[in-house]
């Protein structure tokens, strides 16, 4: 395979390596990726070394491959990798303002503020309408059979499920099923910009499509932050919209908008990505889901924050699912000054991208990677534990997921409450087919066979 070098020699006299790759065109390249992008990720290892560079998107990417690089580059202990700029050229304007666009001091002080709304008192302060919405969304499933041609859809119903959960929870709004249909399809559409390979406005295409659902969601919140600044509720905009730091600071209206925009499409999307694929593993490995029933079933329908804990067997299903097929696949920061990562030289003003959905399937840590196995994550295995980064679909160090409790919490409740009302099956030789121009999406819905216990 024809090799580049990267464009930075190290500097004169040092003993660091220079990064190569291969010299393929940014398209192929992309195509590639998201055709397998694990079985790309062994295949450039093996041939450049765990530091490489790939063309994508028009410019150079350096690869750090493996679990070192990854605790180096995501904890940034000496500053020295920055995460805005290296989100803005793949997000667009469509997420500018929210926490993953912040660095340093600017990301800690408005990363304090926001961790009030996802402190464990805020969390319980949302239990009891989280439960309400869930329960609503599973009694209003219908039954289905493949057989008989007449599938539940299962994406779709969790997506209009997670939905809801982002409105009611996230804005103490029950919206008119048109005008959530309208808010889901901008949340969408945004993220999809996101992922675009014409990345400039071309009337009907992903990206100005995407620039018009950031209107609209800009437009939905502002509507609605003066309500919640003089008469807040317990849903997260008010509390948003009225959390101080220690000096008495509060977020300005445009600052609220931006972090809000940037959550409903982490909850919305990246939640019914990882709620699917749970249905779907449970479906194709129905001992799994079995024992995830029979824990649920010794437990009431309406769980506190710590029982929710207690769904052992859930919770391994949910870790498994998130290493086999990790929402977001890669974390990527830009070297801020000259650095080096792994022996390699990193020269200031490099994208450098942590490969999480490959460093989930390392086989010196994970045994049998390809296997579904959520025993994996036992207190007698904790194969997870062998390393700080070992299991990481959260990211890790200053920019790790700040909802990620919240996500947690939100999902366990729905398949508690899935697994006590229903049965659920899917062919054995089915494969559900995924959309990986973003989040990992099915592409067919996710047909099942569905039917009440």
């Amino acid at each position: 395979m024809p090799r580049t070098q990267f464009a930075a020699a190290p500097p004169t006299g040092s003993e660091l390596s220079r990064v190569s790759g291969p010299a393929t065109n940014s398209l192929a390249q992309l195509i590639r990726q998201r055709r397998d992008p694990v079985a790309a990720a062994r295949a450039d290892e093996a041939a450049y070394g765990p530091v490489y560079a790939l063309n994508m998107f028009g410019d150079q990417w350096i690869i750090a491959s493996g679990l070192d690089a990854a605790q180096q580059i995501l904890m940034s202990k000496d500053g020295v990798f920055a995460s805005g700029p290296a989100w803005r050229p793949l997000n667009g304007p469509f997420f500018d303002g929210g926490l993953l666009m912040r660095d340093f001091d600017e990301h800690r002080a408005h990363r304090s503020i926001m961790q009030q709304a996802f402190g464990r008192t805020a969390l319980t302060s949302y239990l009891t309408s989280l439960h309400t919405i869930v329960e609503r969304h599973i009694g209003e499933l219908p039954e289905g059979d493949l057989a008989q041609r007449n599938p539940v859809l299962m994406h779709r119903h969790l997506e209009r499920l997670t939905m809801d959960v982002a409105l009611e929870v996230f804005m103490g709004a029950r919206l008119p099923r048109e005008q959530a249909a309208q808010i889901s399809k901008a949340i969408v559409a945004a993220l999809q910009a996101a992922g675009a390979m014409v990345r400039v406005a071309v009337p009907g295409n992903r990206w100005w499509q995407g620039l018009r659902a950031r209107r609209t969601l800009e437009a939905f919140l502002t509507e609605r932050i003066p309500a919640a600044r003089q008469q807040p509720g317990a849903d997260l905009l008010s509390t948003l919209c009225n959390a101080t730091d220690e000096d008495g600071a509060q977020f300005t209206d445009r600052d609220v908008v931006s972090h809000m925009i940037f959550l409903l499409v982490a909850a919305h999307d990246t939640t019914t990505g990882t709620l699917t694929n749970m249905v779907y593993n449970m479906a194709k490995y129905p001992d799994w889901q079995k024992r995830a029933r029979a824990r649920s079933l010794e437990m009431p329908l309406e769980l506190g924050y710590d029982e929710l804990a207690e769904l052992t067997e859930l919770d391994w299903v949910l870790k498994e699912t998130t290493r086999l097929c990790t929402p977001i696949q890669i974390e990527p920061r830009v070297a801020v000054q000259d650095t080096e990562v792994c022996g390699y030289y990193i020269p200031k003003g490099s994208m450098v991208v942590v490969p999480t959905l490959a460093n989930h399937q390392r086989p010196e840590i994970w045994s049998h990677p390809e296997e579904f196995d959520p025993e994996r994550f036992s207190d007698e295995r904790a194969e997870h534990k062998q390393h700080r980064m070992a299991w990481a679909p959260f990211g890790g160090g200053p920019h790790k997921c700040i909802g990620q409790y919240f996500a947690g919490m939100e999902i366990k409740m729905v398949l508690h409450q899935l697994l006590r009302g229903f049965e659920w099956e899917v062919p054995q030789d089915y494969i559900m087919p995924l959309d990986m121009n973003a989040t990992p999406m099915p592409k067919d819905a996710l047909p099942v066979t569905l039917r009440r216990r």
